[in-house]
Formats: structure tokens, C-alpha cells, sequence
């Protein structure tokens, strides 16, 4: 697969132009991120009062109130979710504990809106678990789903992974031998993990809270499904459903002041996590052996999160699959999935070859301005797939303009083009690749450089032939993970697509918009399919650095 990343034609000329120039490179990727970032916040510097009148009087008190309940009803579930499987699975040891260590992160793969409308198909009041309460027990009125508790449950359920990795990781590298010198000073086994183990494992528990909490603000495909209004659904629907870009543009501003605080408090953390790694140097294999009734709990507890999250789902899907195939699949569905596979494939190429030049570039000029400007190209995984499909746009859309009045055009150039779609991506993605290929490149020793310089190995040549062959798993673990998380998204795409050119994400929604559960099984399936992919690798991954 290294062979079909072509990083030579794009990165290859780029890289080359780092030996006299490297921020003629790298300022443009950063632009990619920065440009829709200002265009969004612009708007707070131009305000239109009756576009603020209305949205203050009609629109905001529902969006803060749902955003404010989201987020914290979200916050929690993933953090009890998270934490008490994280702290099983990691220091404990009961019927089961090998198989759910791996088993449950396998809800990675599943798109939240996916989960979403397979709940909403078998827990609405004319779905079959209702029908069965209604005839079985006469309970005429059960838990509606379609209500604020019930989108809560669907994205925790969705989002506990992040948690949960963060945290195991974290409890690994504290061992039995912590727990033990504590309950040796009188604490009982709940006081020693209360106070010790937990406040210890805090950093780890934090970072995956609040990558769950910006999940939970870019979302739009599980609000959309359950009709609960949001930021990002309100600016989905002042673009279309208004036709008012400056209301949208108002929003996402909005929204985007929200994430930046999140990303800010993430990044106070990562400065902080020296100190759960301090802790994994004592760490050991042993772990606490429960029995009886607490060893039952345990795997009951497990199974139900795995159960109600991963194979629930995937059932219903692959039910609700197996019985419209026959009739749904035609040549339409080669389309959508020929789409989403080159705008993935498309997507992933040139994101990694962005990462590899970002990621390059930091090498040779290892200075600080080097440093905060990667980062701030990297902003954008932070940000909706809303604000930036806005932010996108209005230049695009004021560029087209100008084309049209300067040459005298009779439409667009570049609005509703794949370009606009794969700038966005880059924009959202290109952390997603950064990471994996500036882990890569900091694994290569200095030496290395300084050995192929006294052979005449250097600039482009040095890349080709030493620093690509040791980069490979790097590479490719970057283009899995870009590549999959562009076959599920779903704002960039609706808003950005070219007319009538639709994806199987995009075919997820239309159908479950239309209620049609059954109809958006199969694209559904394809999509869950591919998503194992990361999870794949990222089990494997962790499973080795934990061995």
C-alpha cells in the first residue's frame, strides 16, 4: 500500500523546496486551516443586528439549553462508562476481562449516527421492542427515546471509547503495587481507589473526557437523526433551509469560541501528562482477582456496555441489511460507494502528503515558530465539519464571484466542486495523519541523518531512500485512519458536495431523515465495515505496547 500513496508528485516537489524555503511550504498548509478559522470569527467583527435579533430572540436559548444539556449529560455518561470498564479491564482480573479489554473499543467503528437510528428503528413507540412491551406486558407508555435522555445515551454509548482508552492506559501503568502500599496504610479497596488510583489516572481520564466533549459539539448526523437542535443542525439549516449564510457564518462563530475553549483545556493537559507517564515505570502485570458476585458484576457490567453498544447494532444492521439487499442494491449503490471510496482514497493521499511535508519541514527546522505553526495546522480536527464547510465556502463563493465579474462567467468555478470537498478535509483531517507521521519521524535517530550526510545522502534523496522505507507503518497507519474517518463524515460532505453527487454517508442521512431505517442499513453496513479498519490497528497497537 506504500506504493499507492503518492507522496512523490505532491510532497516530493514540496520537500524539495524546503532546503531554501520552508515556510513557503508550510505557511499554505497552515493557511488551509487559518483561512476558514478567520472568516468564521469575522463575522463577530461585522455583526448584522437584525440577523443577532432574531437569533437571540428565536434560535439561541434552545441551542445554549440543548448544547449545555448535551454536553454534560454526555460528559458524564462517558466518564462512568469509561472509567469503572477502563479500571476492570485494566486492574482486575474475572471471567471474560481478555475478551472485553479489546472487544470494547470495537464501537470505534460505528459512525455515533449509525448507533443513532438503529436505537431510534427498535426503541420508537411503533418499533418492535415497544410492540413487545405493549403485547407482552401492557406497558402502554415505555422510556421514549426521542427525547433529550435518549440522544444522551446513544452518543454515550457512541463516545465512551475515548475514555475508555485514555484511562486504561492510565490505570496500566499504576500496577497492583499502588493499590496494595495503600490499602497497607488502612484504606479499604474502595478508599485506596478512590483516593489513590483515580486522582492519579486523572490527566488520562481528562484528555479522552474532552476529545468525547468535542465529538459531542461537531456532532450533527446523531442530533439530525433524533431532531435535536444543536449549533451544528441550526447552522445546517440557516445554510439550506434559510438560504442565510451570514446567520450561518453568526452561528458557527458561536460554536467555534466554544471549541477553541475545549481544545485550549485539552492542550493544558497534554502539557501535563509527564505525569501519569511518570508512573508507568512501576508498573506490573499482576492484577486484582475478584470472585463470587464481584467477579459476576464485573462481566455482567461489561457484557451490557458491549452488548447495548457494538453487538446490538450491528445485529440490527446486518437484519435489517440481509432483508433489502436483494431489493435495494442496484447500480445506484455502486455509485454512492465508488464516491465515498475517491473521495476517501483522494482525501487520504493528500492529506498525508500535507502531513508528511508538515511533519518534514519540523524536522529540519526544529524551531519554535516551527513548532506553533504545525499545531495551529492541525487546529481543525477540533473544529465542526460545519464551521469550516461555512468558512469554506464564503471565500470560495466571493472568489467565483470575482471570477464571474472580472471574465464574465456564467456560473461558478470552484463552488460545488470536489476541490472544495477535499479542501475542506484537508482543513478537518490533517491531524489525523500529522500524528502518526510525527511519531514516525521522532522514532529516527539523529545519527541517521548525520550518517547519510557523510555518504551524500541529503535533501529529497535522503527522504526517498532512508526516511520513507522507516516511516512505512507510520504512513500507512496515517492513510488508514484519514481514510476511514472521511468514509463516515458527513457535514463536509452534505454541505460542500457537488449536486446530486452523493455518498453512503450522505445516502445514511437522506434515508434516515426519510425514516427509513431499513434503507439506510446497507450503507450503513459498508460504512461499519471499513471503520474496523482503525480499530483494528489501534487494538493491535495498544495491545503490543502493552506487552
Amino acid at each position: 500500500m506504500s506504493e499507492g500513496i503518492p507522496v512523490a508528485p505532491v510532497a516530493g516537489a514540496s520537500l524539495a523546496g524546503l532546503r531554501t524555503g520552508p515556510w513557503l511550504v508550510v505557511l499554505p498548509i497552515a493557511l488551509i486551516t487559518a483561512i476558514p478559522v478567520l472568516v468564521v470569527l469575522s463575522a463577530l467583527a461585522d455583526p448584522d443586528q437584525e440577523i443577532w435579533n432574531h437569533l437571540w430572540q428565536f434560535v439561541l436559548p434552545e441551542l445554549l439549553g440543548n448544547t449545555f444539556w448535551l454536553v454534560l449529560g454526555v460528559g458524564l455518561g462517558v466518564t462512568l462508562l469509561g472509567v469503572s470498564l477502563a479500571w476492570l479491564t485494566a486492574a482486575c482480573h474475572y471471567p471474560g476481562r481478555r475478551f472485553f479489554s479489546w472487544a470494547l473499543l470495537l464501537p470505534m467503528a460505528l459512525p455515533a449516527y449509525v448507533t443513532a437510528f438503529v436505537w431510534l428503528g427498535l426503541f420508537d413507540f411503533s418499533g418492535p421492542l415497544a410492540t413487545w412491551l405493549r403485547d407482552e406486558f401492557g406497558i402502554m407508555r415505555p422510556p421514549p427515546i426521542r427525547s433529550r435522555g435518549g440522544v444522551i445515551l446513544v452518543m454515550t454509548l457512541a463516545l465512551y471509547p475515548y475514555v475508555y482508552l485514555t484511562a486504561r492506559a492510565a490505570f496500566q501503568g499504576q500496577g497492583r503495587r499502588l493499590m496494595e502500599a495503600a490499602q497497607s496504610l488502612g484504606l479499604s479497596r474502595f478508599q485506596a481507589f478512590w483516593r489513590v488510583a483515580l486522582p492519579m489516572a486523572r490527566p488520562g481520564i481528562m484528555a479522552g473526557l474532552l476529545l468525547a466533549i468535542m465529538e459531542t459539539l461537531a456532532d450533527f448526523g446523531t442530533v439530525s437523526v433524533f431532531n435535536y437542535n444543536t449549533f451544528t443542525t441550526a447552522i445546517y439549516k440557516a445554510w439550506f433551509s434559510l438560504f442565510s449564510l451570514p446567520a450561518a457564518s453568526q452561528l458557527a462563530s458561536i460554536l467555534i469560541f466554544f471549541v477553541f475553549v475545549v481544545a485550549l483545556l485539552e492542550y493544558q493537559l497534554r502539557a501535563n501528562r509527564s505525569y501519569a507517564a511518570s508512573t508507568r515505570a512501576s508498573a506490573t502485570p499482576s492484577r486484582i482477582r475478584l470472585k463470587g458476585w464481584h467477579a459476576a458484576l464485573a462481566t455482567a457490567w461489561s457484557s451490557l456496555v458491549f452488548g447495548l453498544a457494538f453487538a446490538l447494532p450491528v445485529w440490527q444492521i446486518v437484519d435489517w441489511a440481509s432483508g433489502i439487499w436483494a431489493r435495494d442494491l442496484d447500480e445506484r449503490y455502486l455509485e454512492f460507494a465508488w464516491h465515498s471510496l475517491l473521495l476517501a482514497g483522494l482525501g487520504a493521499l493528500l492529506v498525508g502528503a500535507l502531513a508528511l511535508t508538515l511533519g518534514y519541514a519540523q524536522r529540519l527546522h526544529p524551531t519554535s515558530a516551527m513548532r506553533i505553526t504545525a499545531r495551529l495546522s492541525t487546529l481543525g480536527y477540533a473544529l465542526p465539519g460545519a464551521v469550516l464547510a461555512v468558512g469554506i465556502f464564503i471565500p470560495v463563493a466571493w472568489l467565483d464571484n470575482q471570477f464571474i465579474d472580472t471574465f464574465g462567467l456564467d456560473g461558478q468555478v470552484l463552488g460545488g466542486t470536489l476541490a472544495v470537498v477535499l479542501l475542506a478535509y484537508c482543513a478537518r483531517f490533517l491531524a489525523v495523519s500529522f500524528g502518526p507521521v510525527e511519531s514516525g519521524l521522532g522514532r529516527i535517530s539523529r545519527s541517521v541523518d548525520e550518517a547519510a550526510q557523510s555518504l551524500g545522502v541529503v535533501g529529497a534523496k535522503r527522504l526517498w531512500r532512508i526516511h520513507l522505507p522507516m516511516l512505512r507503518v507510520s504512513v500507512l497507519t496515517a492513510a488508514a485512519l484519514t481514510f476511514v474517518d472521511i468514509m463516515k463524515e458527513l457535514p463536509i460532505t452534505l454541505m460542500t458536495r457537488p449536486f446530486g453527487w452523493d455518498t453512503l454517508a450522505v445516502r445514511v442521512f437522506e434515508m434516515t431523515s426519510e425514516g427509513e431505517w431499513e434503507r439506510a442499513a446497507l450503507p450503513a453496513a459498508a460504512i461499519a465495515l471499513v471503520g474496523l479498519l482503525p480499530v483494528m490497528f489501534l487494538i493491535r497497537n495498544t495491545e503490543h505496547a502493552n506487552h
